[in-house]
């Protein structure tokens, strides 16, 4: 590959969704947006709220069995966890383990207070990067109209570990849920995938594009691509005169 080729690769690859590593997509998370900020601690999506997004509000019966799927953007090592809060978007963040250390125990099916917010599977175990991971949960035998479910990950090669929305060793996402005894009923862990799956931005093959190249960037990487390609053309014609 040429040196022009080389810098187009470098700088396409650059940007790829730089501030989001996951993007849930089943229940539909509160924005279709994939690279969105997710460092807000209680919910992810800086900007993004339930009211704001009344048309993404998932509605199941009270102790349905549902498939959360969801998506890692890069590749980090570490776990996820799926959490339920019954009125709110305030979620329990554990706290470092000595020095920095990062949480080691298995919470699931406790609930953390004063929070109130309970946690439906742990330790959930990485998978690969740009496939679409799943996992079945039961949701609690309770109606609620402002209930919210929070996918959170954790990643081990991030140390130190800090429990706070600056850190980079957590990354969230909410989707906002009414459970309901009127909701129809619905086979367990029944397919609701999220049509922002697809959504420039956000790759769903792994980043995998003809000659080595990324293709995941947002309109700021290629308008960077564009003025990088002109500075190379421009450079190329002055050498040759």
């Amino acid at each position: 590959m040429n040196r022009l080729g080389l810098a187009v690769c470098l700088l396409v690859a650059a940007p790829t969704v730089a501030s989001a590593h996951i993007h849930m997509l089943q229940p539909k998370s509160r924005t279709d947006n994939p690279t969105g900020d997710q460092k807000d601690q209680h919910c992810g999506t800086v900007g993004y709220s339930r009211a704001a997004n009344p048309g993404r509000i998932t509605t199941f019966r009270p102790g349905q069995t549902i498939r959360v799927m969801w998506r890692e953007t890069i590749s980090h090592p570490g776990w996820y966890r799926i959490s339920f809060q019954p009125n709110g978007e305030i979620f329990y963040i554990p706290p470092p383990v000595g020095n920095g250390g990062f949480p080691t125990e298995n919470r699931t099916g406790q609930t953390d207070t004063p929070s109130g917010s309970i946690i439906l599977l742990d330790r959930i175990a990485d998978g690969v990067v740009g496939t679409t991971q799943m996992a079945d949960v039961t949701l609690p035998n309770i109606e609620c109209n402002n209930c919210t479910l929070q996918f959170t990950q954790f990643m081990s090669d991030k140390a130190p570990y800090t429990a706070d929305a600056l850190s980079d060793d957590i990354y969230f996402n909410c989707a906002d849920l009414i459970l309901s005894n009127a909701a129809p009923t619905t086979p367990d862990a029944s397919p609701m995938v999220d049509a922002g799956v697809d959504a420039p931005g956000f790759p769903s093959d792994g980043r995998t594009a003809q000659g080595g190249c990324s293709v995941a960037t947002g309109k700021s990487g290629g308008v960077a691509v564009l003025a990088l390609l002109g500075a190379l053309l421009g450079r190329r014609r002055r050498r040759r005169s």
